[in-house]
């Protein structure tokens, strides 16, 4: 649950509306064709995970290792996102891929939880609106920059809130969350995706290299949006099983 911060920020370059929108075009390409095949290794993953007793018993069965996993997750978003235009292609390109190998082995407790049916009816619905929102922070002419601290704020509000209710747990206070990370995670969509834009024009001004480490950095950043967006509204319609 993370807003990344992209960095670094774009030189000031005189280009027409045209070029600009052609880079962001490739550039979005890029970005999409990542995230995709990330989503993709996830769920395969965990679907594989799911039906593996002695994989399940060994993460689930000893609750340090499945903190340990999701330590190791949040340490490497970390230094992915931090270190990305330091590092070379292959390691930030091998480091998206385990990331999204790590999350879908500790996703795969979704595949224990609930009914098959109620997941992909579930993902359909947040690939529908993850689409309707990323494209309107990509074609509105709106300023979304003012949404950023905002939701920064709802996002660590919300963490507190949950931590807080996994001790108490209160369902009305899961269901309340729930709701409000659906609204913090929609919104998140259209913000990044306009925020990309800009960075998009990094393959002008600093080569190719960079554009191809910041396509896989928006990866990350919708990737997060989307899992996360998927995980709530499964709290709301997922059938347990």
């Amino acid at each position: 649950m993370e807003d990344n911060q992209f960095t670094p920020e774009p030189r000031r370059i005189q280009i027409s509306a045209e070029e600009a929108a052609e880079v962001q075009a490739r550039f979005f390409a890029q970005v999409y064709g990542w995230m995709a095949a990330g989503l993709g290794l996830t769920g395969g993953i965990a679907m594989f995970a799911s039906t593996s007793p002695e994989l399940i018993n060994f993460v689930f069965g000893t609750p340090f290792v499945f903190l340990g996993l999701i330590i190791l997750e949040l340490v490497v978003v970390g230094f992915l996102s931090a270190r990305i235009f330091d590092w070379s292609l292959g390691k930030v390109q091998a480091a998206f891929v385990g990331y999204a190998m790590l999350n879908g082995v500790t996703l795969s407790c979704v595949f224990l939880a609930y009914t098959s049916s109620s997941i992909a009816s579930t993902f359909f619905v947040t690939a529908g609106t993850f689409g309707v929102m990323s494209l309107f922070g990509y074609f509105t002419k709106a300023d979304l920059s003012g949404w950023g601290k905002l939701l920064s704020m709802a996002v660590i509000g919300l963490v507190i809130a949950m931590l807080v209710n996994f001790f108490f747990n209160n369902p009305v206070v899961e269901i309340i969350t729930s709701f409000v990370g659906v609204l913090i995670f929609t919104a998140l969509a259209a913000y990044d995706t306009q925020k990309l834009k800009m960075l998009a024009l990094l393959g002008i001004t600093e080569g190719e290299e960079v554009s191809n480490k910041a396509s896989i950095l928006g990866a990350l950043t919708l990737y997060l949006d989307f899992v996360n967006l998927f995980l709530f509204l499964l709290r709301i319609f997922g059938r347990r099983r």
